[in-house]
């Protein structure tokens, strides 16, 4: 494991690999106490590097060395050098055949990097540096090479043996053994390269592709799982096929693979032609996973799929440009989750997911730019700001180009790149050749770290009939980066008039046209824009389906948020009305915890969302969700965490009270018919049921809770099961949740992807997390500090949603979590590194909370044998 003094690596310092490597043959020999790996490298030195005459470096780590030939001859133990993590060979000729013998124990990594065993089977995670843990090779993303694998292994303990590529030669063995050999026509990094080995069941299909090809389809998963794969294998057929309608992206091999696993760090993993999943992201069935999950499902395969072009075909030439591959490829998948599903509701959670988490990160200890300049542990830039941020800039190049220029700036870009490894750079160069568009101050957005605010004006001259909006930008500073440029920013608007309807936007000076909403590109600090023929004092709504990653100041008036949340014609801007009249009066309560009643008309405004069935029930199921608390304390500073968790359930259970029989008939408007489908309509109408139901419970309604018992008893879908099981948690009705907690682990217990659900729901609840409880669920027979999705679903969302318990004021939550951070450094680094992030921010709290997160945070940083993920994360959040 590495956890030597970290070392800051820098964008600048960037130069080309000394080395290419054309050829790579691998052999794994699989056996339970360890794996042989033979590999062979075709290896030139690289002629655009001049004076070219060095040692050849090779990266390694947790190898153990068996030998080493050039060309076929063996090399003594003086010809070669072991240096830590570096394989040094000093004398080879400009083209040669380098062969390597290894020897690791898959068996041993709990850092689940490289090739691993997870639940019997083999597995391989490479990126982004875990290649390295399984061969010496130039680990980087600028050295691509085509690769040909061969797995040998029992085969009756491994009768499947998958690499990627096309399987090309199979055989039988000695001693029981066998073998498949795959090849990969097509050069790739090595952080691409996948490896499974495992006793899975194998479930097929195919796609023919717009040119007539068929493509094979094929899942892996264990066979305990083998009724939960329709579901991601129909997402994959509409992903390939959406990619060829929108992008004109046809898939390349013959064969396209999937492989469910455990034990996994992240979410999925786009291996050419053999992704690897987190078995959470792709297996689901009506009976065990919920309407999220299923969209979750959705996303992550598209997203994976995706990846094929924007991101394998054309790589990233560094890991500083890691958002030109994830970036680009989230804006892909958002694009098709809305395409599939409801283009509002979804930029609604991709925008709550940026303003809650996102814009923390960005004015955190740990912010940087979508393209960092440097970093010390790679491992930790799998951030909000590479993918969600990143996503965010490509839409708004395709908001300034429009979606036809948009188009063929990234077939320009595919074509001319295609088998690559460039930077994002290129990927805007390709937006303004294609466009015409000078995107040079744009780029900044790639450069510069934090979130701009936008600080709107106005001024409505009645005789003159024009109304005159001035927009002022400034950037924080952040970690590294003081006093930044302006930003080239679209910012869309649209005018309401006393009726809501949408008012002609008239430039002065422009054109005379009937545009009713305008996108304006901000380029300076501050902007003065003029509107003419306006007949009447207008409700401004800005930054319509959040044109850019910005946060908006303007003095909303009560009134207008009102009128805004029930008449503006933008899906989006009418939910963030909502949101932003309910933080207002939440915001109210917690500076003034005496008030009396709560808003009246905020009541009046949740029974109409309630009793107007004309309304779009997918946006009202949205606009019915309170502010969380974790986006009420990114909005405060020196956060009252008790007081704000105190005002918000003062906010829902007066909202419940006031509207009961709202809520019953809501229950009732929207009862299962006992047909499971998952249309946005049907969806919205489990989740209306489900916070109906929620809201009931909060306020100890008997009817409620008899409601909850007999559709958590009778459910047919993991939604209303979990969802009456999230509402008895939440209440106070003790016994009803004891027995259901109980009745739901006993029907699922053999269901580890369920059972993280129901660990989940009990870490997350105010009623069910208390510290005592969180250890007592660390004790329990089906937790296991060895598998990330159960240390996520209990330690996670305790410090992550639990957030009155973990900011207890005597600090104990502070101290549990640098506990297990400590522990989970031995094992796995990655995983502890994200843990630590809701103590980073502890410079945001007062006193009380500061003195002690930072307290938690030295005890971290004084552990011996610091990895250098968490070495990295902690040490950036003491400094300064």
């Amino acid at each position: 494991m590495r956890t030597s003094q970290p070392q800051t690596i820098y964008l600048k310092d960037y130069s080309v690999p000394a080395f290419l490597v054309d050829h790579v043959d691998l052999r794994f020999e699989l056996y339970e106490d360890g794996t042989r790996v033979h590999s062979s490298l075709s290896i030139r030195r690289n002629p655009q590097l001049a004076d070219n005459h060095g040692a050849l470096e090779l990266d390694g780590d947790s190898l153990k060395l068996e030998t080493v030939a050039l060309n076929g001859t063996n090399l003594s133990t003086g010809q070669y050098q072991e240096l830590g993590e570096t394989l040094l060979v000093p004398d080879v000729p400009d083209d040669f055949e380098l062969t390597v013998v290894t020897w690791i124990e898959p068996q041993n990594n709990t850092r689940l990097e490289g090739l691993y065993k997870s639940s019997g089977m083999f597995c391989t995670q490479c990126e982004a540096e875990g290649f390295r843990c399984i061969t010496y090779f130039p680990d980087r993303p600028d050295v691509m090479a085509r690769f040909r694998t061969r797995i040998e292994a029992d085969r009756t303990a491994y009768p499947i043996l998958l690499s990627n590529g096309n399987d090309v030669e199979r055989g039988d063995l000695a001693d029981g053994r066998h073998f498949v050999t795959w090849e990969d026509p097509f050069p790739k990094p090595c952080y691409l390269f996948a490896l499974v080995a495992g006793d899975l069941v194998e479930k097929r299909d195919t796609f023919t592709t717009l040119s007539g090809r068929e493509i094979d389809l094929r899942m892996y998963v264990e066979p305990r799982n083998s009724e939960k794969c329709d579901y991601a294998m129909d997402s994959l057929k509409r992903s390939m096929r959406w990619d060829e309608d929108v992008y004109g992206r046809e898939y390349d091999l013959d064969i396209f693979m999937i492989v469910a696993v455990d034990d996994f760090n992240m979410g999925a993993m786009e291996n050419k032609g053999l992704n690897i999943f987190n078995s959470s992201c792709v297996l689901a069935s009506q009976e065990t996973a919920t309407d999220l999950a299923f969209q979750r499902i959705e996303a992550i395969v598209a997203h994976e799929y995706f990846h094929n072009w924007s991101g394998n075909r054309v790589t990233c030439r560094d890991w500083f440009q890691l958002s030109l591959k994830e970036g680009f490829t989230v804006f892909r998948d958002s694009q098709f989750s809305s395409d599939m599903g409801s283009p509002t509701v979804k930029r609604i959670e991709n925008v709550t997911l940026l303003r809650t988490a996102q814009f923390a990160e960005d004015g955190g200890p740990m912010a940087h730019p979508v393209r960092p300049a440097s970093y010390m542990e790679i491992s930790n830039f799998y951030t909000l700001t590479i993918y969600e941020k990143g996503a965010e800039v490509v839409r708004m190049i395709h908001t300034l180009l429009g979606p036809d220029l948009f188009r063929k700036g990234s077939d320009l870009y595919f074509e001319r790149h295609d088998g690559q490894a460039v930077t994002t750079d290129d990927f805007v160069r390709a937006m303004e050749d294609a466009s015409g568009r000078d995107l040079s101050q744009f780029r900044l957005w790639y450069e510069q770290a934090g979130t701009p605010v936008l600080t709107v004006s106005d001024h409505y001259d009645e005789q003159a009939a024009t109304y005159r909006l001035t927009i002022e930008q400034s950037i924080p500073d952040t970690p590294g980066q003081q006093d930044k440029k302006p930003q080239h920013i679209p910012f869309a608007l649209g005018l309401l008039d006393s009726n809501g309807k949408d008012m002609p936007l008239v430039l002065a000076g422009g054109s005379d046209d009937s545009l009713t909403e305008r996108v304006l590109e901000l380029t300076e600090a501050s902007h003065t824009f003029e509107f003419t023929g306006v007949t009447q004092r207008p409700v401004p709504s800005l930054l319509r389906q959040f044109s850019a990653p910005v946060r908006v100041a303007y003095p909303w008036t009560r009134e207008q948020m009102l009128f805004l949340m029930k008449h503006d014609t933008d899906g989006f801007n009418r939910w963030d009305a909502g949101q932003r009249l309910a933080v207002d009066v939440i915001q109210g309560l917690v500076s003034a915890p005496d008030a009396g009643e709560i808003e009246p008309r905020l009541v009046s405004a949740y029974r109409h969302l309630l009793s107007d069935a004309s309304l779009d029930q997918a946006l009202v199921a949205k606009m019915m969700q309170l502010p969380s608390e974790a986006y009420l304390i990114e909005l405060a500073d020196s956060p009252d965490v008790p007081a704000i968790h105190q005002a918000r359930e003062r906010v829902l259970a007066q909202l419940a009270g006031a509207l009961r029989e709202d809520l019953l008939s809501c229950i009732e408007r929207h009862a299962d018919n006992g047909i499971y489908g998952l249309t946005p309509e049907e969806v919205a109408g489990r989740s209306l049921r489900n916070t109906a139901l929620a809201w009931l419970l909060h306020i100890g309604d008997e009817e409620g809770r008899d409601r909850a018992v007999q559709q958590f008893r009778e459910a047919d879908n993991m939604t209303d099961r979990l969802g009456a099981l999230r509402a008895l948690v939440n209440s106070g009705f003790v016994q009803e949740r004891e027995k259901a907690l109980e009745s739901f682990y006993q029907q699922f217990s053999a269901d580890p992807q369920v059972v993280e659900q129901w660990f989940s729901v009990q870490a997350s609840s105010p009623e069910t997390g208390s510290l005592e409880q969180i250890q007592q669920l660390m004790t329990h027979e089906a937790f296991d500090w060895k598998n990330p999705n159960k240390v996520r679903s209990v330690i996670g969302a305790f410090a992550g949603q639990n957030l009155a318990a973990f900011h207890a004021a005597d600090g104990s939550g502070y101290r549990f979590l640098a506990e297990q951070v400590s522990r989970l450094d031995d094992s796995n680094p990655q995983i502890a590194a994200r843990l630590v992030t809701p103590l980073t921010r502890w410079r945001k709290f007062a006193a009380v909370h500061s003195e002690q997160m930072l307290s938690a945070l030295e005890r971290i940083r004084d552990k011996k044998g610091l990895s250098r993920d968490v070495y990295e994360v902690v040490h950036k959040s003491l400094a300064g």
